[in-house]
């Protein structure tokens, strides 16, 4: 496709409000789509590339006529936006890193401007600007005391009041683009809900618990007459009286030895054992454990609840379906980036990774620049792979609870570790490993 051919403007009206530079005014802050759209994304180089005009840093192609391009104009006032944002009067010379970073900051920010617009009229998506005026007459009221205090911040972060009015026109459209891709995938299915249910009845059930009165003592001895008085007379007066004699638990002694809603697992065995064998009102003792001897009363049983469905299916329903949105926009942003980074081409100087002529690097970003040159002056403490860690679902662990299983590292296999037999571990799983001590399968 020539540049002839290609849709876009040798300008644009208004777009250096594309910063996200600004001091107070949160403008709904970007906080879905398009805060999301500044994540790194892996890039690869396009294939038959068009030329960038002179006067445009940026084309992006296949996008409505008036916004397919991003001229140097645009960029210079966006970096002045990005600088003001950072504390900086004036942006600091090509060369410098603060200048680098910044230049990405502002390009990456115009061409989500004409991504977001380009995907807005895809989808049939459109803005009114009573929407515009509306949305922005709240902003000012809950972010600015003053009308001087508004000016004071179009002052200081360079913007104007068309730059505002297209940031919050922005912001309306990555809202209802945001809504339109998880509309659909709010639907469950109550066969889903039900599975959910049976799979997490944990999360809805209220285990058995007791309350019991008990006397603690590492001396036998003590813990034997504690149980003599006890088994005359068990009222809590005498309770009360016996407990602040023989029992040294603090947290129990001073309130007649009462420890209430014990669950299983709360208490020491043997103790744990014995409480929730034993018969409401039964005095039992001594029983012994590691940090001394008991006698113990259990003086209410309380059964396991479990909520039935029915109380319980709108909050699955409700997790579920925000489970689907997320998956549904997470796949959304993965095609998104695809497609818009391919139609997106820069010019020289002005290549970042959101550009499809970029060509990066081969090592991972967190990788010293050392770990991949040859003879360094100052050798890397330490260089990772050169490929990214795939973090896969541990067999066994993907469930309707935990959708993406529970994901590890990959590692090299740790000394020790057996080998699986050639027909594989239960389940079917080739080339598995078994844990050490664990016997093959016949």
């Amino acid at each position: 496709m020539s540049p002839e051919q290609r849709k876009r403007t040798a300008g644009g009206k208004g777009k250096g409000a594309r910063s996200e530079g600004r001091r107070r005014l949160s403008l709904a802050g970007f906080g879905g789509l398009v805060v999301v759209l500044f994540l790194v994304f892996a890039v690869a180089q396009g294939i038959g590339q068009p030329s960038v005009p002179e006067g445009e840093v940026a084309i992006v192609e296949d996008v409505p006529e008036e916004i397919g391009s991003v001229t140097t104009e645009e960029f210079d006032r966006a970096l002045e936006q990005a600088a003001a944002r950072s504390g900086q009067q004036q942006p600091p010379e090509p060369g410098n890193p603060q200048y680098e970073e910044l230049k990405m900051t502002a390009l990456g920010f115009l061409l989500d401007t004409v991504w977001l617009q380009g995907q807005a009229e895809e989808m049939g998506i459109g803005v009114s600007q009573q929407d515009v005026q509306s949305e922005l007459r709240q902003i000012r009221n809950q972010e600015f005391q003053s009308a001087q205090e508004y000016r004071d911040f179009l002052e200081e972060s360079k913007f104007t009041q068309e730059d505002v009015e297209e940031q919050v026109r922005l912001q309306l459209l990555s809202d209802e683009i945001q809504q339109r891709v998880i509309a659909g995938a709010s639907q469950v299915s109550p066969g889903r809900v039900e599975a959910y249910y049976e799979a997490a009845q944990e999360q809805f059930t209220t285990p058995a618990s007791r309350d019991v009165r008990l006397i603690l003592n590492e001396n036998r001895q003590r813990v034997e007459q504690a149980n003599q008085q006890l088994q005359q007379d068990d009222s809590d007066q005498a309770w009360n009286r016996v407990a602040r004699r023989f029992s040294t638990d603090e947290a129990s002694k001073d309130n007649g030895g009462l420890r209430e809603g014990l669950s299983e697992g709360l208490v020491e065995e043997p103790l744990n054992s014995r409480v929730f064998a034993a018969a409401q009102g039964e005095i039992v003792g001594p029983v012994k454990t590691p940090i001394g001897w008991y006698v113990f009363q259990v003086e209410e049983i309380t059964p396991e609840d479990v909520q039935p469905l029915d109380q319980v299916r709108d909050q699955i329903r409700s997790q579920l379906a925000q489970q689907e949105q997320q998956g549904a926009f997470e796949g959304f942003i993965d095609d998104y980036f695809s497609k818009w980074q391919a139609r997106t081409f820069c010019a020289d100087g002005y290549v970042i990774d959101r550009c499809s002529n970029f060509k990066g690097e081969a090592r991972p970003p967190d990788a010293p620049p050392a770990c991949y040159r040859a003879n360094p002056r100052n050798e890397p403490e330490a260089c990772p792979a050169a490929v990214r860690q795939l973090v896969p679902a541990l067999p066994g662990t993907v469930s309707l609870l935990v959708p993406t299983g529970e994901q590890l590292p990959q590692r090299p296999r740790p000394a020790g570790l057996g080998e699986a037999p050639e027909a594989g571990l239960p389940g079917g799983i080739p080339g598995g490993a078994l844990p050490p001590g664990a016997a093959p399968a016949p």
